[in-house]
Formats: structure tokens, C-alpha cells, sequence
């Protein structure tokens, strides 16, 4: 899943301004097998239940008290796997996300996590939303991505299985 989300679209008219971007970068979790996952041994801790919910599902949280991160809870057997959308391109609403960012190059509006999150005016209360084509908080369908235009890395900014090849990244996000 954490390749397919690559090339679509992610689309928000929360806060009350539309914004859009091609999501660049994944990175996969997977589950109560997965050392960095919030699911690791099927413990269930308060604020990051929503990596439970039903597959497809938004799961948001708060990363180090700081920032929101945004994640597709990944159809499985109830393990909790999920993918952290980590990055995406712009494409619609870049004053908006320009406001929202405040005084950053046009590429550092959404090229990270709590980054995204801010310029897509993203926070808790989209935990648990269905992550489909309709609603405040949407995914769209994009072009395909070809394999050779996907480089796959091992993971960042975790201090478990930083290792394992799990982060995905588009290349060339514009072609």
C-alpha cells in the first residue's frame, strides 16, 4: 500500500481552504511484527488507537508532543499496520499553504510529516475519518508510477527497525 498511495493525490478542505499535493514519500509500519509500529505486540495505547481502525482509515497523532502525523491504516488482520503519508508535492492552494507554513520555500511546505500536516490544516480531529475519494480529507486517484521511478530507502526518524527498506520515495514527481 505504502508504494500505491505514491503519484495519488491528497486533497483537503479543512480549515476551510482547499489545498492539494501529489503524495512523494511513505513509509510503511507493519503492525504488532513491526518493532516501530504503534501496534508493536498488539499493545493499545491512548492516542494511538486509530491505527486499529478499519482498514483504510485516517490515523492521526502527535509526534514528540509537536506536530501531527498522517497515516493510512493498511488492510490487514487487525495487526495495526498503517503508512505514514511523509511528503507531498504541492499542486493546488499553494497561498494557502503559504499562510499556513509561514515565511518557507515553496518546497518545504509539505516535504515532511508535521510539515504536510500543517499546510493541509491536519490535527486529531480527522483520526479515524474513512480515507476515500469524499469528505474534508480525501485521496485521489493519480497517475501510475512506474517501478523505476520509486526508490525504496530504509526508514527515518525512528529509533527501531531503522533499517528495514520501508520508506518510499517518487522520484520524479512532476513527469
Amino acid at each position: 500500500m505504502a508504494r500505491q498511495l505514491l503519484g495519488m493525490t491528497l486533497a483537503s478542505d479543512l480549515g476551510g481552504e482547499r489545498v492539494s499535493g501529489i503524495i512523494v514519500e511513505t513509509e510503511a509500519y507493519l503492525g504488532v511484527h513491526d518493532p516501530a509500529s504503534h501496534a508493536w505486540r498488539g499493545q493499545r495505547h491512548a492516542g494511538h488507537l486509530g491505527v486499529w481502525g478499519p482498514d483504510r482509515s485516517w490515523y492521526v497523532y502527535r509526534s514528540y508532543g509537536l506536530h501531527w502525523c498522517l497515516n493510512v491504516t493498511a488492510p490487514s488482520d487487525d495487526d495495526g499496520a498503517a503508512v505514514l503519508i511523509r511528503a507531498v508535492h504541492p499542486a493546488a492552494g499553494l497561498p494557502v499553504m503559504r499562510r499556513r507554513r509561514g515565511p518557507v520555500e515553496d518546497r518545504n511546505l509539505a516535504n515532511g510529516p508535521g510539515k504536510l500536516t500543517q499546510a493541509f490544516a491536519i490535527t486529531v480531529a480527522s483520526d479515524g475519518l474513512r480515507a476515500g475519494r469524499r469528505g474534508p480529507l480525501r485521496l485521489l486517484p493519480g497517475r501510475e508510477v512506474p517501478p523505476g521511478q520509486i526508490d525504496v530507502t530504509p526508514r527515518i526518524g525512528i529509533s527501531r527497525a531503522v533499517e528495514w527498506p520501508l520508506r518510499f520515495l517518487l522520484c520524479r514527481p512532476g513527469d
